[in-house]
């Protein structure tokens, strides 16, 4: 009865629906669904109901039964148009899509759905264009900002999607027409330090690689307020303005080594004035107490960073000069800080060390006599004007400024030691009772025992001096400074056993105590890293470096030292690590040298046993175990101008030496070693970045390019390692480069494609010539993998080289490796190229008789690669072939292609089968039965 009724109220409700009473229409279709169950009539009324919401424009009502019919029934096409209309009228046009996409695909022919289709797609072309277009973007971004109602989630979002657009050409662009940088400056006056930080974040993008804007941005912020920012007690202020004025800079005067993205309409005129603007402001931040010792830090590193020429063969310094006539004294009174003063600015553990760093720059910078002659004057003149017998703080100072500049140029500090009361003057603070003025004294007798041949007053006064004071001392800051004196005079004979200055014994017992106030965490950090200072000199002494290495918590307590704020410790680990690993630079002893000396009664250095090659590998096994390499990856990151192209190169050599055995490969890329030794072997010296890219060499060598260098960090080894490929480094250099650019170019044509871009064909192609089997090997594993990309294939298809001469003829060689390389590389361009294979027979009169070796040879790599070369000729031409035929290769296919093909013939049997079976297809021979 109740089906009946709803079949019923079905009809009822048709009839409403075609008088176009709708309402009526719905109430019938809702009472017979509560009656049925029959899933056929649920789907219909479903459906329907469906349809008189479509007219009533109730679309989420018949999106809904639509869903319910199509549950019942998925093909329902009827369900399934009615659902893609509602979806559309409720913006949801890729779900409408979908919907009407099953629709064509089950009736292809209706015109209706195919036009909605086309409808439907265009229409989310363009919503798609209007939600992502720029304008929209960034007027949405703003919007959220500047509305302080707007949650903090969306206004997170909307700050990193607008620094993000900063970045884009098209949307910095838009952000500058649409009047962005006044809605940035609204964002920079919210006082929220999130949405400021944004904001620079944002102009940062701008300002790169775009002169004209930079130049507007830099008018529009104002540099004044620019530093005021980055002189904030902020850390990660500091750092976002930092990067904001050197895109300004970089912008401003054309460093930018990237494309300038977009055009550049304005003209920008003389742009000095405001690079002059900019370096006046920084220097006026030096001095100021105002500012933070975070921001006195990067205001240190954006001089360092860009005033001193960066190339000595340009002629012009003025940067340089005009930074020594009005800011020479700012810098050396940062330099001059004694932090335990009152008097002091506000300063961090890297500020003086970036001021000598300044100094030492800017000094380098110097192109005569008479520019020298000047800098030295001013500093003098400031020095000299601190000496004053009423003021203990100003002397303090005065002796704390010479300190700093032996730590920078040590010629110029040298030459102010020998200044009339400079050396009374540290005496006199070495005997005071204060400790701030004996700290000053040590840590300055300390830095002028440097150069022990320069420093005569030292040489006489100071060993007795220093260790008057270390045994009446009972400060232990003192004492530990006063220690790593005692080691900078002791380890004057540097590595040479037989140049000891001290006793039997002694130079164990300094280093035993600097590592035992290493591992004190009570001591002060600063205080530590004195320590550590004392172990660089005294590990040139092959007992104290076996010692320490064994010493499993004094190196860590080193490691963890070295990962903290203070980048002031960073020469001293390396220098450490050189020594205990041995990477430093040995002339080489002649034999015929040595007697020499010795009948002239000269000193000949001698090697330690502990520095014989099994106690140094020893070493490096103790230092990967002890976490070397974390440590190494996060003293390389420091961004900070302490970071010295010196201590690049120490940090390379250290890694070089951990590099040598490969078994120890694998730790060190697990560890980001990989990753840490790239920016070594493209920035610093160039023994540095030799030493550097020979690592990277090893590794690639080895590894697996996906896990040394993951992603796109792997394109970077590239040009390090065809650095390498020259005739100036040694043949370990070229062999080990060859390796790993052989690994590179077997991953990827992208990668092969860097390889060629970077101009090592050549390279490649001279060590293919080379005398030395090794390397002339290498080379041609590399050859073999690069002949895959097909602008090196075009280089062996061009008229007038021989290149495909060499590789033939490197075939025919008795180094089966050699051979098996040469082979597969011919193997693979008589493959791609037809014009190849007839080339092939006209480089050489010997060719026919290599390939018959090749396909006679015992190591079946060899043979099968011969095999292939023989089928690639074979399908090349008929009238090549038919020349084959008539020699004795087919002979040599016919006994290969009858034997038995076991597991390792296999590839060999098969492919002289099908160079037969090519033949017989040709009619050249016939089959047997």
């Amino acid at each position: 009865m109740a089906e009946a009724e709803a079949t019923q109220l079905k009809e009822e409700g048709n009839q409403h629906f075609q008088r176009q009473d709708y309402k009526a229409a719905t109430k019938s279709y809702s009472q017979a669904l509560k009656l049925t169950k029959d899933k056929a009539l649920l789907a219909t009324l479903y459906r329907n109901r469906a349809a008189c919401g479509l007219k009533m424009e109730s679309y989420a009502q018949a999106a809904s039964d639509a869903s319910r019919a199509i549950d019942i029934n998925s093909a329902d096409i009827k369900a399934l148009y009615r659902r893609c209309q509602a979806l559309e009228h409720l913006g949801k046009l890729d779900q409408a899509f979908k919907d009407v996409q099953r629709c064509a695909t089950l009736e292809p022919r209706n015109q209706n759905f195919q036009e909605t289709l086309r409808r439907l797609n265009t229409s989310i072309q363009e919503q798609l264009r209007v939600q992502f277009s720029t304008d929209s973007r960034v007027q949405t971004m703003f919007e959220i900002l500047l509305n302080e109602n707007s949650e903090a989630d969306k206004r997170e979002k909307a700050a990193n999607n607008l620094i993000v657009l900063g970045r884009e050409e098209a949307g910095a662009e838009r952000i500058f027409q649409s009047n962005g940088v006044a809605l940035l400056l609204q964002l920079m006056d919210a006082k929220r330090p999130e949405l400021v930080l944004a904001a620079v974040r944002t102009l940062s993008g701008m300002c790169s690689g775009h002169r004209a804007r930079a130049t507007a941005i830099l008018h529009a912020v104002r540099i004044d307020r620019i530093c005021s920012l980055m002189a904030l007690e902020n850390e990660e202020m500091s750092l976002a303005v930092c990067s904001l004025l050197q895109a300004i800079i970089d912008s401003l005067s054309g460093e930018d080594k990237r494309e300038h993205r977009g055009k550049e309409e304005a003209l920008v005129l003389d742009t000095k004035k405001d690079l002059k603007q900019i370096t006046s402001h920084l220097l006026d931040m030096l001095v100021s107490k105002k500012v933070s010792g975070q921001g006195r830090d990067q205001a240190l590193n954006l001089l360092n960073k860009n005033v001193p020429r960066k190339d000595l063969s340009i002629h012009d310094n003025s940067r340089t000069i005009y930074v020594v006539d009005n800011g020479l004294r700012k810098v050396l009174k940062v330099v001059g800080q004694v932090p335990d003063l009152p008097s002091c600015l506000p300063l961090t553990d890297n500020t003086r060390m970036l001021a000598s760093i300044l100094i030492n720059k800017l000094y380098e910078d110097l192109r005569c006599d008479p520019e020298r002659d000047h800098f030295r004057k001013i500093c003098e003149e400031y020095i000299t004007s601190k000496f004053d017998p009423q003021d203990m703080d100003k002397n303090v100072n005065a002796i704390q400024t010479v300190s700093g500049i032996l730590q920078g140029p040590f010629d110029l500090g040298n030459q102010l030691l020998g200044m009339k009361g400079v050396m009374e003057m540290m005496v006199a603070l070495c005997g005071s009772e204060r400790e701030a003025d004996q700290l000053v004294a040590v840590e300055a007798l300390i830095h002028a025992s440097t150069k022990l041949s320069r420093a005569t007053f030292i040489i006489t006064n100071g060993v007795t001096l220093l260790k008057q004071i270390y045994k009446t001392t009972k400060n232990e800051k003192i004492k530990i400074r006063t220690l790593v004196g005692l080691c900078k005079l002791g380890s004057a004979g540097g590595s040479d056993y037989g140049l000891r200055q001290f006793a039997e014994g002694s130079t164990e017992k300094l280093a035993k105590q600097c590592r035992k106030w290493l591992c004190n965490t009570a001591i002060d950090t600063r205080t530590r890293r004195w320590a550590v200072e004392g172990l660089a000199y005294l590990t040139l002494d092959a007992d104290v470096k076996d010692d320490f290495v064994q010493d499993i918590p004094a190196l860590q307590a080193m490691f963890e030292l070295a990962k903290t704020s203070d980048k002031t410790i960073l020469y001293s680990v390396a220098n450490t690590l050189v020594n205990c690993t041995n990477s430093y630079d040995v002339k080489e002893v002649v034999p015929e040298l040595v007697q020499l000396a010795k009948f002239s009664k000269q000193h000949v250095p001698e090697e330690h046993p502990k520095d014989k090659k099994d106690f140094v590998d020893l070493r490096v096994k103790r230092l990967l175990k002890a976490g070397v390499i974390s440590a190494l990856a996060c003293m390389v990151k420091a961004d900070s101008a302490i970071l010295t192209d010196q201590t690049k190169e120490l940090l390379a050599r250290v890694f070089l030496a951990l590099c040598d055995n490969p078994k120890d490969r694998g730790t060190i890329v697990a560890q980001g070693g990989g990753k840490a030794l790239i920016p070594l072997a493209l920035e610093g010296t160039d023994v540095g970045k030799v030493k550097a890219a020979h690592g990277l060499a090893k590794i690639a060598a080895v590894s697996n390019p996906d896990i040394a260098f993951p992603g796109e960090r792997v394109y970077e080894v590239v040009r390090p390692l065809v650095s390498l490929l020259d005739t100036q480094r040694d043949g370990l250099q070229n062999y080990e480069a060859l390796l790993g650019l052989t690994n590179l170019s077997g991953r990827s044509d992208k990668l092969r494609q860097k390889i060629f871009k970077e101009k090592a064909l050549p390279d490649i192609e001279n060590y293919m010539f080379e005398n030395h089997d090794q390397l002339r090997q290498a080379a041609t594993e590399c050859m073999c993998n690069m002949v895959l990309n097909k602008e090196v294939q075009e280089r062996f298809l061009a008229d007038g080289n021989d290149r495909l001469k060499l590789v033939v003829l490197l075939c025919g060689e008795d180094d089966h490796k050699l051979q098996n390389a040469a082979a597969g590389a011919l193997a693979m361009l008589t493959a791609a190229h037809k014009k190849l294979c007839l080339k092939m027979t006209e480089v050489t009169t010997q060719w026919l008789e290599i390939l018959q070796r090749l396909c006679l040879h015992d190591q079946l790599s060899v043979q099968h690669r011969g095999l292939v070369i023989a089928y690639n000729l074979l399908s090349a031409d008929a009238e090549l072939a038919r020349k084959l035929v008539e020699t004795e290769l087919l002979e040599i296919l016919t006994v290969v292609g009858k034997q038995e093909p076991d597991e390792t013939r296999a590839a060999v049997v098969q492919t002289a089968r099908e160079c037969l079976i090519k033949c017989m297809d040709y009619g050249f021979i016939k089959p047997v039965s």
